[in-house]
């Protein structure tokens, strides 16, 4: 890699890795999976970064990476109940004492959601993608996304009843 261009995209995976590794997280719901999910991303990030000219694209260009490096891994995944092994650790601010409870029900509740079903709560709620640019990213169709969105906030639901009157699920 030219010197110039690793220069900036050194650069860039120093600013941007926390927000990566962040939507990593949300995607795999295990914390070792997002750091390979987004080092993946990033090395075929590298390979193309002579080509990603514009700046707002680059960010754009990685999650794509990310979000189709995922769908293909549960994809080819067998039926495994995943277990997490680790969890992100939070960071201390105001207000924090008062989420801990909040927080963990949210990931227990998350962590019982299928693979396909995170993802779509996450580019939808967290990317706030519409339904059918996440149908089209994902190469399904769009009452497939519906149908997952639904049926995963209902899982949310009754596992996390408490959920229900902090958040509005709709």
């Amino acid at each position: 890699m030219d010197p110039g261009f690793e220069a900036d995209f050194r650069e860039f995976v120093i600013d941007r890795s926390g927000a990566l590794f962040r939507t990593a997280y949300l995607l795999t719901g295990d914390r070792h999976a997002a750091e390979d999910l987004v080092q993946s991303a990033l090395a075929k990030t590298a390979v193309k970064w002579r080509g990603l000219r514009d700046p707002a694209a680059v960010e754009g260009y990685v999650r794509r990476v990310m979000y189709h490096e995922q769908v293909s891994r549960w994809r080819r995944r067998s039926r495994i109940t995943e277990v997490p092994t680790g969890w992100l650790p939070d960071q201390i601010g105001d207000g924090y004492a008062d989420m801990v409870d909040l927080r963990l029900t949210m990931r227990t509740a998350l962590a019982r959601l299928t693979p396909r079903q995170r993802t779509m709560l996450v580019l939808r709620y967290f990317e706030d993608l519409s339904e059918t640019e996440i149908a089209r990213l994902l190469g399904v169709r769009v009452g497939s996304v519906r149908s997952q969105i639904y049926r995963s906030l209902e899982r949310l639901k009754k596992a996390a009843p408490e959920l229900s009157t902090v958040m509005e699920f709709g």
